[in-house]
């Protein structure tokens, strides 16, 4: 029942963190972009900054969820590997329940909050080259989302790790 959630969930993230991972190269090249017109030319760009600044925040924050699925964030764990998969599977669906789930939860409604704020207003950076961010935002709103997706996950195989009694 529960890899009836847990399989979509994962699957998804795994095609979506493949795509986003191909963020670096728009990022690699306005950087090689700019360097080369700010050191050959003397010419700097007025957008080179910024945009890479917006990839690599979409590359951060769409990635989170990907990075969940496959354990890549920074944790303590020492204590908790020491102990049983079952009650290691215990704290951390306390963990999932209380802290995770809820907060992603506020951060995504919160999000598209501002999303929806920013699309209403078709809001435009404050610098010289002045692009729409709402869309930016929009995508902020989606690499919540999909942590949020990703915690849905991990607590139902918590879940399932405690009903097959796994020690």
């Amino acid at each position: 029942m529960l890899d009836r959630i847990i399989r979509p969930i994962d699957s998804v993230q795994d095609w979506f963190g493949f795509i986003v991972a191909f963020l670096i190269w728009p990022m690699l090249f306005i950087t090689v972009f700019e360097v080369f017109m700010r050191y050959a030319f003397n010419s700097p760009t007025t957008w080179g900054f910024e945009a890479t600044t917006f990839c690599y925040g979409l590359h951060f924050i769409l990635g989170l969820g990907y990075t969940y699925l496959y354990d890549g964030h920074v944790r303590v764990s020492v204590f908790v590997n020491l102990i049983r998969p079952s009650k290691r599977a215990i704290i951390s669906l306390l963990c999932h329940l209380i802290i995770f789930i809820p907060v992603y939860i506020g951060l995504t409604f919160g999000a598209t909050e501002y999303a929806i704020s920013s699309i209403q207003d078709l809001e435009h950076s404050w610098t010289a080259w002045s692009p729409p961010i709402y869309p930016f935002k929009t995508l902020m709103a989606l690499g919540f989302f999909m942590l949020l997706l990703q915690g849905v996950s991990a607590t139902c195989k918590d879940i399932r790790t405690l009903a097959r009694g796994e020690e």
